[in-house]
């Protein structure tokens, strides 16, 4: 890519904009995913005895069914940031390229 290229691209508006809100949502989601892991690993390091209670009569504890919905809300979170990757900030993407090209 020339410079000047990349000069016209980084000065749009719509770049500006892009990287914001990008930045902005992945840090958001990224933080919640954080909190929730580490919340969990220091509920197991300071009250062991929380996740251990039993469920029902068997061996399952309640730890186990807390771990899989923390791994299943990290999963729809990703999915949260791909549908709007593919939609709002793909938009965005689109319309920089359009601008772009009718100032080359």
């Amino acid at each position: 890519m020339n410079d000047e290229l990349v000069e016209r691209i980084e000065s749009n508006p719509k770049y500006k904009e892009l990287v914001s809100k990008r930045n902005s949502f992945g840090i958001k989601l990224g933080v919640f995913v954080l909190v929730m892991f580490y919340a969990y690993i220091l509920v197991i390091a300071f009250n062991k005895e929380l996740l251990a209670a039993k469920i029902g009569d068997g061996v399952t504890t309640i730890a186990f069914p807390i771990a899989l919905a923390i791994l299943v809300i990290s999963f729809i979170t990703t999915l949260i940031y791909v549908k709007r990757a593919n939609g709002e900030f793909e938009d965005l993407t689109n319309e920089i390229k359009k601008d772009v090209k009718d100032l080359i």
